[in-house]
C-alpha cells in the first residue's frame, strides 16, 4: 500500500507533469500514467516515481503532451492524408478508436482521436489499402446497412480502461455493471444486496453530467452496450467476477436492527404504577406485524 508521502493526488500530478486536467486524465487513460489506488479509498493517485519517470524522459514535455493529444474528424483526415469522408467511414466501420467524446451545442456527439495513434495508423503498411482506392467488402456492407461501430470501440477501450483501474473481482463486476442496461444487470443480479454493492462501487466518471439531464440521457446511450456479441461478452465475463466475488466475500447487508433499550427500574421503595388493563385489540405492534405478514 502506498502512503500519501509516496504518492501526489491527481491534480499535483498535473500540474507538475505540465498537463491540463483534461490532458491527465487522457494520459491515465491511454496508459500513459500509472495511478494507484489512495489508502483511504479516495480518488486514485500517481506514485512519485511515476512522476520522476515521465519527468526524466527524453523529450519532456513535448512528447508526453504529444502522447495525449486528441483531434476530431477534420485534423484526423489532415493526419492520415485522407478526405474527411473516408476517415468517417473507416471510424463508422471500426477501424479508428475514439478516445473520448463530447457534445456540442446541438447535443451532437463529436468523437475525439488520439493524433499518434492516427498517424501510426496511417504509416502502417497493412493498412494502405484503406486508405486509397475501393473499400474492403466487408467494410463497404457495414456502412450500407448503416451500421456506426464508434460507440462500440469506445466502450471496448473504455471497459479496458475500468477494468485496469480494478482491484478486486467486487470492482471489476462493478466496472462491467456500468456497460450493461439496468434491466439486464438486475436479471444477472438478483439479490438486491448485490446490486446495491456494485453500484457503491460504480468508477467515479465527472464528465457524466447531472441524472436526467439531456447530456446524462446522450451518454447513457453511447455507455450501455447494444451490439449482441458485445453484450454477451459483458454478460459472461460479469458472472465470472460475480462468482469469484462471492467465493471470497459476500456482498455486505444492512445492520440488523439494534433491541431498544432497556426500561430503567423504579428506585428501592417507590411503588410502581399498577399496569393498564389489557387492550382487547391487537397493540399497534401487533397490527404492524400483522400488517408486515
Amino acid at each position: 500500500m502506498h502512503s500519501n508521502t509516496m504518492t501526489r493526488p491527481q491534480g499535483s500530478a498535473a500540474r507538475e507533469l505540465g498537463l491540463k486536467r483534461g490532458e491527465f486524465d487522457l494520459a491515465v487513460r491511454l496508459g500513459r500514467i500509472r495511478t494507484v489506488a489512495a489508502p483511504d479509498g479516495g480518488r486514485r493517485r500517481v506514485p512519485r516515481e511515476e512522476i520522476d519517470r515521465i519527468r526524466e524522459a527524453e523529450g519532456f514535455p513535448d512528447t508526453l503532451r504529444e502522447q495525449v493529444r486528441v483531434v476530431g474528424t477534420a485534423q484526423g483526415a489532415e493526419i492520415m492524408d485522407i478526405p474527411p469522408t473516408r476517415f468517417t467511414r473507416l471510424a463508422r466501420a471500426g477501424m479508428l478508436t475514439p478516445v473520448t467524446f463530447y457534445l456540442n451545442r446541438y447535443r451532437a456527439v463529436v468523437w475525439l482521436y488520439p493524433a499518434q495513434e492516427l498517424k501510426e495508423f496511417a504509416d502502417s503498411e497493412v493498412n494502405a489499402p484503406l486508405l486509397t482506392g475501393r473499400a474492403p467488402d466487408k467494410m463497404r456492407a457495414r456502412i450500407a446497412a448503416g451500421e456506426d461501430r464508434r460507440p462500440r470501440t469506445w466502450r471496448a477501450r473504455h471497459a479496458g480502461y475500468l477494468l485496469g483501474q480494478c482491484g478486486g473481482p467486487w470492482e471489476r463486476a462493478a466496472a462491467i455493471a456500468t456497460l450493461l442496461d439496468p434491466t439486464q444487470l438486475a436479471e444477472l443480479v438478483e439479490s438486491p444486496y448485490e446490486r446495491a454493492h456494485l453500484h457503491r462501487l460504480r468508477p467515479e466518471e465527472r464528465w457524466y453530467g447531472a441524472p436526467e439531464s439531456p447530456t446524462a440521457r446522450v451518454v447513457e446511450r453511447i455507455l450501455v452496450a447494444d451490439d449482441p456479441g458485445e453484450i454477451s461478452w459483458l454478460r459472461a465475463n460479469l458472472l465470472l467476477s460475480l462468482d469469484e466475488a462471492r467465493r471470497r466475500e459476500p456482498a455486505p447487508r444492512p445492520a440488523a436492527p439494534q433491541p431498544p433499550p432497556e426500561v430503567a427500574r423504579e428506585p428501592q421503595g417507590t411503588l410502581a404504577p399498577e399496569p393498564a388493563p389489557a387492550e382487547p385489540t391487537r397493540s399497534l405492534w401487533g397490527r404492524l406485524l400483522g400488517r408486515r405478514g
